[in-house]
């Protein structure tokens, strides 16, 4: 039962959030398009996983985000198999830290690309059919760090400042167009790569693995609870929903009330 055909493209959604909002999409009747890297297999059983359990349409593209003429070419593919791309979430990130004077300078240029370039490539690729068809949901996920700073993250916060930016100017360009753009600013979410941090902070300083989870907590988030997947996947439900159609331009923060600090 897909909701009237609406068809959702989430890159870096192979895991971790992304896959998360996947699946809390493909619930409410979203067709998908997964994209991102990771085991053939896996992807592909993710992949048939979700049009099993949930009854709607799933592809998969492996686009590079960092490469304009790849994102096009997916966009273009979701089309012509899917009808349509209604949904864009630009969710694909990485994360290094190093204090700035020793910054490596690929490390740099990795992260500004694919944080943030590649947020304005699934823009640009996805807006002419937007445009076309009169309707469109632009939803780019953040970061706390795009509302404030911490030391030793200084291309990922960059990169995430400038995904802020780029929304509040793609939502006044399309504010007439039924198009909405709109970022979503997560705090600490409990993801493999954040559990991977959490052991091996455990590890080097030889703590229960409980206490070092409630150290990366307190850092930053108040309520010293992790957000979920899901719990951006209900934020991104709401934002493509008719009672969101006026939020447009913004940034919404599930982050526990780190940034209320």
């Amino acid at each position: 039962m897909a909701l009237k055909n609406k068809v959702a493209l989430i890159t870096g959604s192979t895991s971790g959030i992304g896959l998360g909002i996947a699946h809390v999409l493909a619930a409410e009747g979203y067709h998908i398009v997964l994209n991102g890297f990771g085991d053939a297999a896996e992807i592909e059983k993710t992949r048939q996983e979700i049009e099993s359990k949930f009854g709607v349409k799933s592809i998969f593209a492996a686009a590079d985000v960092t490469d304009y003429n790849s994102v096009a070419a997916m966009v273009a593919d979701a089309e012509s198999k899917l009808g349509a791309v209604d949904v864009i979430v630009n969710n694909a990130g990485i994360q290094f830290v190093s204090p700035i004077d020793e910054f490596p300078l690929d490390k740099w240029n990795q992260i500004i690309s694919i944080n943030l370039t590649g947020v304005f490539h699934g823009i640009r690729a996805a807006l002419p059919g937007m445009k076309k068809r009169g309707y469109g949901r632009i939803i780019n996920i953040a970061s706390a760090h795009g509302l404030v700073a911490s030391t030793g993250k200084g291309a990922y916060v960059a990169a995430k400042h400038g995904v802020v930016g780029l929304t509040k100017v793609t939502a006044l360009e399309n504010a007439r167009a039924n198009i909405t753009c709109n970022a979503i600013c997560p705090g600490w979410v409990l993801t493999p790569l954040v559990q991977k941090q959490i052991d091996d902070r455990a590890a080097k300083e030889g703590i229960p693995v409980q206490q070092a989870s409630d150290e990366l907590l307190l850092e930053k988030q108040p309520n010293a609870r992790f957000a979920t997947a899901e719990e951006i996947g209900a934020m991104v439900s709401y934002l493509c929903s008719d009672g969101a159609r006026n939020v447009t331009g913004t940034t919404l923060s599930i982050d526990g009330a780190w940034t209320a600090q």
